[in-house]
């Protein structure tokens, strides 16, 4: 994932007591001060700029705690029950922000010494220790004034110490965040028009930029083709040394065709650059004009380049796909536009790929690259890639828009599995699903997603829906 703006990932931390206790309780604020360091230490290892504000205990220092959160811009935070306190000291802290918040009720240790702490024998050192354990009493009573504040919030339930699970949910909320962080900054280019005729894939950009943020920058196919024109000889050269070193290019691959693909690739780089551009959806049939001809029928390798560099690049000007193969690459799973092929009941596996470019990073192998005759259903020829995505788990993602104007992430999980694939100069794999695929191809079906989604590589679906919820849209898993 390139990230393409200057701004990161905070997420703030806070800790929360109450302030009659600390007189009482002898140690029992410094200790639970030190519960906080943990999870800070913790929380600093996952990537995100850590705001910490300590151990919070009165409603004072909660107002300005929260004037701190909005003023330092996180994007979540993790509010961290170390005992009970007052809900006065956590609403705060949270309103001003306006992000969600990560309740962690965790525990010191996955039980107390009963016998030992009934041996004390001093009643007030007893509630003491009984205190710095009680992290889920508290938690009804915020969850219940957050319910009334309509603060979005989300619970992790475990122990501070060798609970696995539970930094395996704090990671996961914090991979989601950065994911939602980067959509909100990206900038898409779409460039041309949209495939005529494609119902389903006509978008609504305000409702897309409502949803994730991210700028649409809006270009002319005429760009690209000046810059084109003006690409060098040196820098046509160093690209086909990029091809050499990054593809299988086939010997029926003709030198007039990969000058001609390696003058559109390096046009791309400029325009990608011009615009610090993080993805782009693209269609043109350059039809008049056979400048613009000879450059859309020549941007399958440098877009495949693009794309497996953090700049996913979606054909048939699928915007909603564009955002999809985004949100798969900045999980770090690649997320490659792809479609339905061709079911095979023997095998019981669903075919999927598409013409055009592909996320050649998550390749099974080295990408080959083909000569094509024709662009089915396109105008012009030229070179294509064809490849497999690796084998193993895979993730598929569609956003999809819906008739009420609404926007919701639907996911399913499979493998990646070997067989043949068909060798006509596409990506194409073979995906199997616990479901069948049968089942599969009506349950993803039936949510009415457009016929593109993207699809990487690991089984990230809880990610998914973690940025499903720090998103406020809803997420659908089909398996």
């Amino acid at each position: 994932m390139t990230e393409q703006h200057g701004y990161h990932l905070r997420a703030g931390l806070f800790g929360i007591g109450l302030e009659a206790y600390w007189e009482q309780f002898d140690g029992l604020e410094a200790r639970l001060k030190a519960y906080v360091g943990v999870v800070a230490e913790r929380l600093a290892g996952y990537g995100a700029e850590i705001v910490n504000l300590g151990l919070i205990d009165t409603p004072e220092k909660a107002l300005a705690a929260g004037h701190t959160f909005r003023r330092e811009d996180v994007d979540l935070i993790f509010l961290y029950v170390t005992t009970y306190a007052l809900s006065s000291t956590v609403l705060p802290v949270v309103a001003r922000a306006k992000v969600p918040v990560i309740v962690l009720n965790l525990a010191p240790e996955p039980a107390i010494d009963y016998a030992w702490f009934n041996s004390l024998g001093d009643r007030t050192r007893m509630t003491g220790e009984w205190l710095a354990y009680c992290s889920a009493c508290p938690v009804p009573e915020i969850a219940n004034v957050f319910r009334r504040s309509r603060v979005p919030f989300y619970q992790i339930t475990g122990t501070l110490n060798d609970d696995p699970a539970v930094w395996q949910e704090v990671n996961e909320w914090i991979a989601a965040a950065k994911v939602a962080h980067t959509m909100y900054h990206n900038r898409l280019g779409v460039m041309g028009n949209y495939y005529g005729g494609m119902l389903d894939i006509y978008s609504n950009l305000t409702l897309q930029s409502a949803t994730f943020g991210g700028h649409v920058e809006i270009i002319e196919v005429d760009e690209l083709s000046a810059l084109r024109e003006n690409v060098t000889e040196a820098e046509t050269g160093e690209m086909l040394q990029t091809f050499a070193a990054t593809f299988d290019i086939q010997p029926d691959c003709s030198e007039f065709e990969l000058e001609r693909a390696a003058r559109t690739a390096v046009a791309l780089e400029k325009l990608v650059g011009n615009h610090r551009l993080g993805s782009i959806a693209y269609y043109h049939k350059g039809t008049g004009n056979p400048l613009n001809e000879d450059t859309m029928s020549s941007v399958i390798l440098g877009n495949s380049l693009l794309t497996a560099r953090g700049i996913p690049v979606a054909g048939e000007y699928e915007i909603k796909n564009a955002q999809a193969m985004k949100i798969m690459d900045s999980f770090g799973a690649g997320g490659s536009f792809t479609e339905y092929y061709a079911m095979d009941f023997k095998d019981d596996v669903v075919l999927m790929g598409h013409d055009g470019p592909g996320h050649i990073a998550i390749a099974q192998g080295k990408t080959k690259v083909k000569p094509l005759r024709v662009y089915h259903g396109k105008v012009g020829n030229g070179l294509s890639v064809e490849m497999s995505v690796a084998h193993g788990p895979v993730t598929l993602l569609s956003v999809v828009e819906t008739v009420g104007g609404e926007v919701f992430l639907l996911v399913a999980e499979g493998e990646s599995v070997p067989g043949p694939i068909l060798e006509i100069g596409n990506t194409n794999s073979r995906y199997r699903f616990s479901i069948g695929a049968k089942r599969f191809v009506e349950e993803w079906n039936s949510h009415g997603p457009a016929h593109h989604c993207a699809v990487g590589v690991g089984h990230i679906g809880s990610k998914i829906d973690k940025l499903g919820k720090l998103l406020g849209i809803g997420t659908v898993r089909v398996c």
